[in-house]
């Protein structure tokens, strides 16, 4: 048993030998039942990551990628990288790299972003439609915007349950990826390419005292 998992709240997991996890299931939803325990599945876990700000590989970091998925500071990782411990020359050209993004500033970084609900709901009611949301976390890229041109790209998103709020998570040029920036996500509206205003925002967007107890 460890204390991970992937979403942004207080968890566990469990590892067991496949033969044993029923019985073991049974045990674990028996003694939560006087606190309300509840099964969820991977709709629920996907949506709890979003909240958690916490990275999918292959959806908000691509493996071999090129600019802005390929710079370790954007994604938070570079102080999480410990190379001092390595010999040879590889590891002296990643030690190398990693300075010198850090000396220059990354030009990409990874950021929260929250679509405002009335420039959402104005876009449908524009076509006298009531605002259609997400049902379960999307995982695609979607401009953004910001003085008329692109300057990023959301690759995760969707309506918080929990904060009610529609949620993204982006790959944004540095200039544009402070807390409080103005900017615009596409939408599509009955099939149509619009654009709903947005912000940037700090990640994660769920961040309860409880995870740390």
């Amino acid at each position: 048993m460890s204390r991970t998992g992937y979403t942004g709240d207080l968890g566990y997991e469990i590892w067991t030998d496949a033969r044993d996890a029923p019985r073991l299931w049974d045990a674990v939803m028996a003694a939560g039942r006087p606190y309300g325990i509840m099964p969820a599945g991977m709709l629920a876990l996907d949506m709890a990551r979003l909240e958690a700000g916490l990275i999918l590989i292959d959806v908000d970091l691509r493996a071999g990628a090129q600019g802005a998925d390929r710079e370790p500071a954007l994604l938070a990782l570079r102080d999480r990288s410990r190379l001092d411990g390595e010999s040879g020359q590889g590891a002296i050209q990643r030690r190398d790299a990693l300075a010198a993004e850090k000396a220059r500033g990354p030009a990409w970084q990874f950021v929260g972003v929250e679509v405002e609900w009335n420039s959402l709901e104005r876009l449908y009611a524009e076509v006298g439609l009531a605002t259609r949301l997400p049902k379960a976390t999307w995982r695609m890229s979607v401009p953004l915007y910001a003085d008329g041109e692109q300057v990023g790209y959301a690759t995760s998103g969707g309506w918080s349950p929990l904060l009610k709020k529609y949620l993204a998570l982006a790959h944004l040029r540095s200039r544009w990826a402070a807390p409080g920036t103005r900017l615009e996500m596409e939408m599509t509206v009955e099939h149509r390419r619009k654009r709903a205003a947005a912000e940037v925002v700090k990640k994660p967007f769920f961040d309860p005292p409880r995870k740390r107890a």
